[in-house]
């Protein structure tokens, strides 16, 4: 895994570029000014091509296809325990994480987070409180094109059962020790024991953030 990536310059210099380039194109009318801005996404898309060895196209489809003035975007993640393990799911490539996805448009954190978990996991939970809000580009490999902000929320588990599903192949609670391996886009081995300290902490829990 090459962490280093994590700390490169150029990564925020595209991001920047990026950004300018798209609130550009939400509010200017100028035809000329329009085709500049859409050059400049198109030098971001190269510069993340070429240090990363992903397709152009494919970059852009990622990076470059949203209107409107850019702003992060929130990913949610579920801690749930029982018998001091935490639930992780399995995704079809093998790794493992705490389930969770995107906020969706018309979602709360709060909601999201009820959503993803019944999604991916089968279950039914009640948030109780935030743990963390993480900066992706500062915690997490490889880093997105754009910014992220991971929600990472405590909640107690009330019902439900897992069923494999489009998105998941199996769920398990595993120990702090005993961690697959990790989809660490979505959250590293020391999110999951951030999580595992919230959970043992006898005061009130003072959420982290970047």
């Amino acid at each position: 895994m090459n962490e280093q990536l994590l700390h490169e310059p150029w990564l925020t210099w595209a991001m920047q570029i990026q950004a300018i380039a798209q609130n550009g194109l939400t509010y200017c009318k100028n035809v000329y000014d329009i085709e500049r801005y859409e050059q400049l996404r198109d030098i971001a898309a190269k510069m993340l091509s070429y240090k990363t060895a992903i397709p152009k196209d494919k970059v852009k489809q990622l990076f470059c296809h949203e209107q409107g003035y850019q702003t992060p975007k929130i990913d949610t993640r579920a801690a749930i325990f029982k018998d001091d393990k935490i639930l992780l799911v399995q995704e079809s490539n093998g790794l493992w994480s705490l389930p969770g996805g995107w906020c969706d448009v018309l979602e709360s954190i709060n909601s999201n987070t009820i959503k993803e978990t019944r999604e991916e996991a089968g279950l039914d939970v009640v948030p109780q409180f935030i743990i963390a809000i993480h900066d992706q580009h500062k915690r997490n490999y490889p880093p997105f094109a754009y910014a992220v902000f991971k929600t990472f929320v405590m909640c107690e588990l009330v019902g439900g059962e897992f069923q494999p599903n489009s998105e998941t192949i199996a769920s398990a609670y595993f120990g702090l020790n005993e961690l697959p391996p990790m989809a660490e886009e979505k959250n590293t081995p020391a999110q999951v024991e951030l999580c595992f300290q919230a959970h043992h902490s006898n005061k009130p829990w003072i959420t982290q953030f970047d």
